[in-house]
């Protein structure tokens, strides 16, 4: 480990000269200028590289064609990229694993070899059964570029809503497949962006837009009317549907999501467009099939967010930053849904709450302090019952299930720990290693410090250290510091094996 350590910080060292070289003698392609002038309410926009939107057009694709080749060519004069690439992959090159979700008596999880592109779908039967392939997304396509993103079981694991995507593109199509025969049926639906898989029975709903018109651009026409239908495993998709559609909000985004009973559908409401952060939030009562209206949780689209949780006999469970900055859990009334007449859950503390899940009939909280996970434990009605304790500063996650579950995972991992599968009992509160991988690499050599340096305005800001036992910190070390701020996003604890 420390002599790859010396050969990287070399390599770097080496690169950096040789970059300069490299970098005074590129030629750039030309990228001519065109008239165009917009006018913008009588003020005069100059645009001279609007050419370059038509993604369509020859120019276009000369241009960019002409422009990686200067790229590659500065790459591959670089003396230590090869060698570089080499260590890198040794280091990251160990199998990486997902928590396991239970659905219909068997256990999925996702697993990487190392270096794959993408992780492979697995399921046993049993913790303790032999895996299975279920869906392997580095062989969609031949080039690699097929990517698996959704996989929805229904409530007893009969069938699975598979959603793909290709060349990287926002746009899926589903698929259903039948778990207990592994076969896939002739479902194929088209024009889906944005979208769940909210089962009810032998069904789904998912959000959509309509077809473009024919003679349009079909993947990057202008989206509008995002539409919720609901299909039924089995049909074309000519035969589904339409539950929901909004033609006076054209912009706005339309996702479902059903509860665990299956009794409940839920629709989630947002309108970037207008410049609002937060959603409205409604509901109808799948088991009542005389009225097939919205009933309204949150009517008006505002900056708060309100995420639904759970749901109880005669409450809906939520989370909100409406009046609490770092948000709080609340309860509204199925029979009376007035938002203005929540009862607080759980208040709001100093610390974020990023996120709230539940299991086994519990409320799982994970707050972020001083950029570390803490987690803990309540019942519905708000009483604090226990924290789960983690081996130290790190980051976690998971932690959710159904009602009837008597345990659930979460991974946890740090700066020296690497993502580590734990299986959490919830009558017992004890958590114990259900997975962990085998890395060339010994966390106990290794230390984490937290310190909090002042900012220009006195901020405390939080910083981690990171060093082998018995090092000196005086100042003399080769450090790699890194940071990053931006985007409302934290730089959380995570295990990246390499150079340190």
């Amino acid at each position: 480990m420390q002599m790859i350590k010396k050969n990287i910080l070399f390599m770097l060292a080496g690169s950096l000269v040789m970059m300069k070289t490299l970098k005074a003698q590129i030629q750039y392609p030309e990228t001519k200028k065109v008239n165009q002038t917009d006018d913008y309410f009588g003020i005069k926009v100059s645009d001279p590289y609007r050419w370059l939107e038509d993604d369509k057009s020859d120019s276009t694709k000369q241009w960019v064609k002409a422009q990686n080749a200067v790229t590659q060519q500065y790459l591959d004069a670089i003396p230590y990229r090869k060698n570089f690439r080499e260590a890198i992959e040794k280091v990251y090159n160990y199998p990486k694993f997902s928590a396991p979700f239970k659905k219909g008596g068997w256990f999925y999880f996702y697993k990487n070899e190392g270096l794959q592109n993408q992780s492979v779908l697995y399921r046993q039967q049993g913790l303790n059964g032999k895996p299975e392939l279920v869906i392997d997304p580095n062989k969609l396509s031949l080039d690699g570029t097929t990517r698996l993103q959704l996989f929805s079981l229904s409530k007893d694991g009969h069938y699975a809503a598979i959603g793909l995507s290709k060349g990287g593109s926002d746009w899926q199509t589903y698929y259903v497949r039948d778990m207990k025969t592994g076969k896939d049926l002739s479902d194929e639906l088209s024009w889906v962006k944005f979208s769940s898989a909210a089962w009810k029975g032998n069904g789904f709903y998912y959000s959509r837009y309509p077809a473009p018109q024919k003679g349009s651009s079909d993947l990057t026409a202008k989206n509008e009317n995002h539409q919720v239908y609901f299909h039924k495993a089995g049909t074309p998709q000519i035969e589904d549907k339409l539950v929901y559609e909004n033609k006076e909000n054209p912009q706005r985004f339309i996702t479902a999501s059903t509860s665990e009973d299956e009794h409940y559908l839920f629709l989630n409401i947002s309108d970037r467009g207008k410049g609002l952060d937060g959603n409205a939030l409604y509901f109808k009562n799948l088991n009542q099939t005389s009225d097939t209206s919205f009933i309204p949780i949150v009517k008006e689209i505002t900056n708060n967010d309100y995420h639904l949780i759970d749901n109880t006999k005669d409450r809906f469970i939520l989370k909100t930053n409406e009046g609490a900055p770092n948000s709080k859990v609340i309860a509204v009334s199925i029979a009376h849904p007035d938002i203005l007449g929540a009862e607080i859950i759980v208040s709001e503390k100093k610390e974020p709450l990023l996120s709230a899940n539940t299991g086994g009939g519990k409320l799982f909280l994970d707050y972020l302090k001083d950029v570390s996970t803490r987690t803990y434990v309540y019942n519905f009605t708000g009483k604090l019952l226990n924290e789960i304790k983690y081996p130290g500063l790190g980051n976690s996650g998971g932690l959710d299930g159904n009602k009837d579950d008597k345990f659930l995972f979460y991974v946890y991992t740090s700066f020296t720990v690497p993502p580590t599968i734990y299986k959490y009992d919830i009558a017992t509160t004890a958590s114990t290693i259900f997975r962990q991988p085998e890395v060339n690499f010994n966390p106990v050599d290794y230390e984490t410090k937290q310190v909090f340096y002042p900012s220009k305005d006195g901020t405390k800001i939080p910083m981690f250290i990171v060093s082998k036992k018995g090092i000196q910190l005086d100042g003399n070390n080769v450090t790699l510091l890194y940071g990053y701020g931006g985007f409302n996003l934290n730089l959380e604890p995570g295990f990246i094996r390499g150079p340190r």
